[in-house]
């Protein structure tokens, strides 16, 4: 594929579903994990942007964005990461250079965990982490969700993209959730409603919260050796940048810690040019 052609929209079956990803570029591997409530559209600017030096792809995690899954089946951080290498062995990729944010920074550092010789470099954002999962400020929408109000609320920021960006909703996430824009947040939330089912999935998806999935995998994390960039926005209500200093402490491959001053969890977006700059010298790094 040519830099200069958009980013692909494609489908692959494994199983644990029918995985929806973006893709764009050619080289090594750089597969991009986004979190709750988003889908691969988190990662257009990298996509756009790094594509003369990876293959990047960006795929749509189960319960979120256009992936097709069973309406039974574990949608758990951990089934994600196993899913993440059905997928990679579908497409007979072999090594990666692994970027996660929020819960998919988490949903990271388990597949890094269990599958380390996959990784050819990790890059962890502002991301659940050790018994950090879910975070406190998170607690009131997860409350909202077991209590039957999932649909209503998703709609309701759908009618009205301003509740969207309301410091009640997902406005604090952003530096300025002014500059998303409208069609940004129908890309996002529009497939939680495109069915009771898909709202319903990503019900269990929320349910299925619970730090024992991070706490299960400290001891491989302190084994981890491959080249690690860790990347915090330091303006963050859900994850303290005292969780970047964790990581840091405790995969020993980690090579750089850098804070996004002000910067809030959603920086990979807000941010994407400093952010770019820091993935293009990581694998530099790495591949040195």
């Amino acid at each position: 594929m040519e830099r200069n052609q958009p980013a692909e929209r494609k489908q692959l079956k494994t199983t644990s579903g029918r995985i929806s990803y973006m893709e764009r570029g050619q080289g090594p591997v750089a597969l991009f994990v986004h979190g709750v409530l988003l889908n691969s559209h988190l990662w257009r600017h990298q996509l756009a942007e790094l594509a003369d030096v990876r293959r990047c792809i960006a795929l749509d995690l189960l319960a979120h964005g256009d992936t097709e899954i069973a309406p039974d089946q574990d949608v758990s951080v951990t089934a994600n990461a196993r899913m993440i290498k059905e997928f990679l062995d579908a497409l007979k990729i072999d090594k990666i250079d692994l970027v996660g944010n929020d819960s998919g920074g988490g949903i990271c550092q388990i597949f890094a965990a269990f599958y380390p010789e996959r990784i050819r470099s990790l890059t962890l954002t502002n991301c659940d982490t050790h018994d950090n999962w879910p975070p406190e400020a998170f607690q009131p929408f997860l409350v909202m969700a077991a209590n039957g109000g999932l649909r209503r609320t998703l709609e309701a920021m759908l009618s009205d993209k301003s509740v969207y960006r309301s410091p009640n909703a997902l406005g604090p996430a952003y530096e300025d959730p002014g500059r998303l824009s409208d069609e940004d947040i129908e890309v996002y939330l529009r497939p939680f409603v495109k069915s009771q089912q898909r709202t319903q999935d990503l019900q269990r998806f929320l349910a299925a919260f619970d730090n024992q999935h991070t706490l299960a995998i400290e001891d491989r994390l302190k084994t981890l050796k491959a080249p690690t960039l860790i990347a915090w926005g330091t303006n963050d209500v859900y994850f303290d940048v005292k969780w970047s200093h964790w990581l840091a402490d405790n995969i020993p491959g980690t090579r750089r810690r850098v804070e996004f001053k002000d910067a809030r969890i959603f920086f990979p977006e807000e941010r994407w040019r400093e952010f770019n700059h820091e993935l293009r010298d990581h694998w530099q790094s790495a591949g040195s």
